[in-house]
Formats: structure tokens, C-alpha cells, sequence
């Protein structure tokens, strides 16, 4: 198959890159962080159109997002909700111009009115069911990271135990995560990309690793990476997801099951970012 991988150079979207060329699929990119006429956000991009009509399958992973710190900063400027209102317009009119099987990216935030990133990806939630596509919701998927800038919790951590020996936390750390691997995340993908018409609509995908950890749980894994790294919680509560704590629905196993544990997850990220060494 050809898969199109839209936010290609994204941290999932790299992930499944390498996933899909591992198993001999040929792999179509799409990314403004390569190229500048990549973007996302411009109406009738002809480019796109002439990815997506060689592509067997649309992967819509692109998105203005970040890890906590990124989303707290900025998912409350115009520029934030301009952006990703741009792109899903754009991107789910050449998706309905086409005729592709696509998943959506979303997030288990979609539900979080007080989150303009939770809204805005229920916004693409609701652009994915007007064209029958599929709509998975990630659960913190963590792996290699380019964008330091925009950087989740567990590269943050390494990044920080590796350089001072100590993790500063955002937070008190008690707000708890399910944290999911991209290679698993990649390979849940790709499973429901080929049973693609056997999936109902009215299903929700939830993609995580059905295990919860607390923040501070995930630094001291990544403090043990680094002996002698002390780990110093901050005051503050969490302001992103304000420990809201949805409950996963599991019908996704009935196509796939994660694989890659927490403590494992982050020795792999640890040994493939040559970045922060």
C-alpha cells in the first residue's frame, strides 16, 4: 500500500515512517517542517491533492501541538486556534475532493470543553464522521523527538536528567498518564488502516496503554536511568488536563494490544536521541 503520512517529521509521524518502510510499504510524506509548500493550512495545496491521489491510505496526524509546556504557553492564542482551524478545513475538503480512507488523530482531551486544543480536536472529530473516516484518540504517545521546542514530559525529563542530573518538574507530579509507546501507537495504525472497513464508525478508538503512572512516577524511572539525578516536584497542579481523568475504552482490542512497557518505552527513547548527548 501507499501510505500518505501527513506531519511526516512529527514525533508519531516519523514513528510510522520508519514503521511502514520497515515492512516494505512505500511511504508518502507530507510535512511543512521539510518543505514550506507542505503546508497544511493553504486551501486547495496542490501538492497535497497529488499525494493523495497516489496514496492508498491518508494518515491525518499533522497538528499545531506540543507537550504540556507548548499547549500552556500557546493553546490559547489566536495563532494556535487559527492554525489548526486552517489546516483541518484545508486538509478534510481535499479528504472529501479525493474520496481516501483516512484515520484523524485526535486525543482522549476531545471531551475537555476548557481546553481549546480538546476543542478544537473535537472539531476534527466531527469533520471525520461527516466523511465516514476513522477517529482514534491518542493517550500520550511518547517516543523520538526533533522539536525540542515543542517537546513532551518523558523527552523533557531525559533531556534534563542527562545534562544536570536533576528533573524540575512543572507540577506536584500526582496527576496520573497512560503512556503509550509510537511503535506500538504505529502499529495499531497500521492494523486498522488494512481492516479499515471492518471497524465501525460508532466505535471509539482509544489508543494507550490502558496502565496509569503519575507524573512523578515517570521521572523517577527516568531519574534510575541516571544515577545520582534528584527529582524536585513543583507546587503547582496541573493546568493542561486539570488532572481530568477520562477512563479509556477498550474496544480497540479486539484489532490490537500494546506490547512496549513504560520502563522499556523510555530506555528506547533514551538510547535513540543522540540530540541531547
Amino acid at each position: 500500500m501507499k501510505q500518505l503520512i501527513l506531519g511526516s517529521s512529527g514525533q508519531i509521524g516519523m514513528a510510522l515512517c520508519a514503521y511502514y518502510k520497515s515492512r516494505g510499504d512505500e511511504v508518502l510524506t507530507f510535512d511543512i517542517e521539510k518543505d514550506a509548500r507542505e503546508d497544511l493550512r493553504q486551501p486547495g495545496n496542490v501538492l497535497l491533492l497529488e499525494r493523495m491521489r497516489q496514496a492508498d491510505f491518508v494518515h491525518f496526524l499533522a497538528f499545531d501541538v506540543g507537550g504540556s509546556r507548548y499547549l500552556k504557553t500557546y493553546q490559547h492564542t489566536q495563532e494556535f486556534l487559527s492554525n489548526n482551524a486552517r489546516l483541518m478545513d484545508a486538509t478534510f475538503a481535499m479528504l472529501k475532493e479525493t474520496g481516501k480512507p483516512f484515520i484523524f488523530a485526535s486525543s482522549q482531551m476531545s471531551n475537555m470543553s476548557y481546553s481549546p486544543y480538546g476543542v478544537l480536536k473535537a472539531l476534527g472529530e466531527a469533520y471525520s464522521r461527516s466523511l465516514r473516516g476513522l477517529v482514534v484518540k491518542f493517550w500520550n504517545v511518547y517516543g523520538i523527538e526533533h522539536d525540542l521546542n515543542k517537546s513532551h514530559v518523558i523527552t523533557d525529563f531525559i533531556k534534563s536528567a542527562r545534562a544536570n542530573k536533576r528533573i524540575d518538574m512543572m507540577t506536584d507530579g500526582k496527576e496520573v498518564r497512560q503512556f503509550l509507546h509510537a511503535d506500538d501507537c504505529s502499529e495499531c495504525l497500521d492494523i486498522l488502516s488494512r481492516r479499515y472497513t471492518e471497524v465501525p464508525r460508532e466505535m471509539n478508538l482509544h489508543i494507550t496503554s490502558f496502565k496509569w503512572h503519575s507524573i512523578l512516577d515517570v521521572a523517577k524511572v527516568i531519574a534510575d536511568l541516571y544515577p545520582g539525578t534528584a527529582v524536585y516536584p513543583a507546587k503547582h497542579v496541573d493546568e493542561v488536563q486539570r488532572d481530568a481523568r477520562n477512563e479509556p475504552d477498550a474496544s480497540v482490542l479486539r484489532f490490537w494490544r500494546p506490547k512496549i512497557g513504560l520502563a522499556d518505552g523510555i530506555a528506547m527513547v533514551e538510547k535513540g536521541m543522540p540530540w541531547v548527548r
